[in-house]
């Protein structure tokens, strides 16, 4: 009875409570979904061994200075232009940059537009040589 009583008294209160809740479940969902396709090093070796593409979309600069081995350079301004360069083959495609942020969200980008088939690694190239996995220099 003290419940109701305290919702009908404080309705303002109460209202902008459940809105609170409301809008962190839905930040929380959005950013689950979002990571969805971001994988850490390991789970990334793990889709390699499995025949997967790995694309490094940094310039060639940054690409030369040290990279994935039997990764294919395709920065990201040519790869959000012609995606099909990745998604026509049905492959699993990896998708590298510097720290993870441009891979995720060129990723999430095609992902939203079919590409189910493409992830990205998680803290981009630093991560990978964080876990001491090996880079390849031009």
């Amino acid at each position: 009875m003290d419940f109701v009583e305290f919702v009908s008294n404080n309705a303002l209160l109460v209202s902008g409570l459940f809105a609170s809740a409301l809008a962190v479940i839905f930040y929380e969902l959005r950013a689950k979904s979002r990571n969805i396709g971001n994988l850490s090093a390991p789970l990334a070796v793990q889709l390699i061994n499995n025949g997967a593409t790995v694309v490094d979309i940094r310039d060639a600069d940054k690409f030369a200075t040290g990279h994935i081995g039997n990764s294919r350079n395709v920065p990201e301004k040519e790869l959000m232009e012609k995606p099909e360069t990745v998604t026509k083959k049905k492959k699993q495609a990896l998708l590298i940059c510097d720290t993870g942020a441009r891979s995720a969200d060129c990723a999430a980008r095609l992902r939203k537009n079919g590409a189910d088939n493409i992830f990205s690694l998680k803290g981009g190239i630093a991560a990978w040589q964080e876990e001491n996995l090996p880079v390849v220099n031009d």
